[in-house]
């Protein structure tokens, strides 16, 4: 099973290499009429057991155990995380991170309590696919996953990573009924928390819902850096003074 996840992520990054070339000013969903097909059935598998199952884990979940199960992924997220600063060449961040996974692992007792935010130490969000950005990878056209929901080729490919990664370092010591009891409660604790913010989406929700995906992931690559767009805008007041100027003058006779 590992081997043929392996496979498909190799495949799938080139695919993605072959992508590199692909430009913002392209549209960026060319393979819209596939996508909303897997959306429209995403929907369906949300409507009738995603989101019911979520609704009863969130009924009689007494909010500190869900916030502890939450915190619990977390950390155990915070490994890739670390693989993922050190990829990208960030190591005092690396540092940071190992930091904070080792203090939640301890004091938190394994995750379920999270100390380290309460002592200044963040939280970072990296994953293979920004990694692969980083390192020049373009994005390649956006793709919506069956069951797993808003990509990019650039991010299926590094998710593929990220699982086959998780593995190595959540196998040891379990067995299959135990690995897939974390993965459907992951899962189920992930989905939850996305049931209050459901009504922030307005309009089309696939439109709504790529558009939200694709300025996320740019402003994660980015490290929320935004480019200023009106950098030049001191040149236009300078301009706007020399205009003024003119208009000051006495007409030409």
């Amino acid at each position: 099973m590992r081997l043929a996840i392996v496979r498909l992520t190799m495949m799938l990054m080139a695919t993605m290499l072959s992508a590199t070339s692909f430009s913002e000013e392209q549209n960026p969903d060319p393979w819209e009429g596939f996508n909303r097909k897997v959306f429209a059935f995403n929907e369906t598998l949300d409507k009738y057991i995603a989101k019911p199952v979520a609704e009863g884990y969130q009924y009689i979940t007494p909010e500190p155990v869900d916030q502890s199960v939450s915190a619990f992924f977390s950390n155990l997220g915070d490994v890739l995380v670390i693989v993922n600063d050190l990829g990208q060449l960030k190591f005092a961040q690396a540092a940071s991170d190992t930091a904070r996974f080792l203090i939640n692992t301890t004091v938190g007792f394994f995750g379920f309590f999270d100390v380290a935010s309460h002592i200044g130490l963040e939280k970072h969000d990296e994953d293979f696919g920004q990694t692969l950005g980083y390192w020049g990878v373009g994005t390649g056209p956006y793709l919506m996953l069956p069951v797993l929901g808003p990509s990019t080729v650039r991010d299926a490919s590094g998710r593929g990573l990220d699982y086959v990664s998780g593995l190595s370092y959540t196998n040891a010591g379990q067995n299959f009924a135990q690995q897939s009891g974390l993965f459907v409660l992951n899962n189920i604790d992930g989905r939850a928390d996305l049931i209050a913010s459901e009504g922030l989406i307005s309009g089309d929700r696939y439109t709504f819902i790529r558009s939200f995906y694709l300025q996320r992931r740019e402003y994660l690559l980015k490290d929320g850096v935004v480019e200023d767009e009106f950098e030049d805008f001191d040149d236009f007041d300078d301009e706007e003074d020399d205009w003024g100027d003119d208009w000051d003058e006495e007409p030409a006779e």
